[in-house]
């Protein structure tokens, strides 16, 4: 075979790859509780967490599911006071039992929250 052609497969063959790469999404990072993802959120636009230990032990147990429970926090818009923002929380988790059926569930909810941990003042 012809070098030049090899050479070409090969480059072919490796943008492919970095592409597939590029496209795939970010690996959640594993939390315990929720905050990390609010703060990170807050920082950077969003964030997106696999909910680990004794919270998702337990959420797993009463729906019967053993699939991750995922969490995306968004930053809707920053707020008056410094490092607070509006942000949407997302969470799902598959193959939920409830009530005798099995289905995928998502629970989307709005807080305020602060870079300090702590919420914001109401004014």
């Amino acid at each position: 075979m012809n070098r030049s052609i090899v050479f070409l497969a090969g480059t072919l063959a490796v943008f492919v790859h970095a592409h597939s790469a590029w496209a795939q999404p970010s690996a959640r990072m594993p939390v315990s509780e929720i905050k990390p993802l609010l703060i990170r959120a807050i920082e950077q636009g969003s964030a997106h967490g696999v909910l680990v230990g004794e919270a998702a032990t337990y959420l797993r147990q009463k729906f019967d599911s053993s699939t991750p429970i995922e969490i995306d926090v968004r930053s809707l818009h920053v707020l008056p006071q410094a490092g607070c923002s509006r942000l949407e929380v997302t969470t799902r988790q598959k193959d939920v039992l409830e009530k005798t059926k099995r289905d995928d569930k998502e629970l989307v909810y709005q807080l305020s929250y602060c870079r300090d941990s702590r919420f914001p003042d109401k004014r």
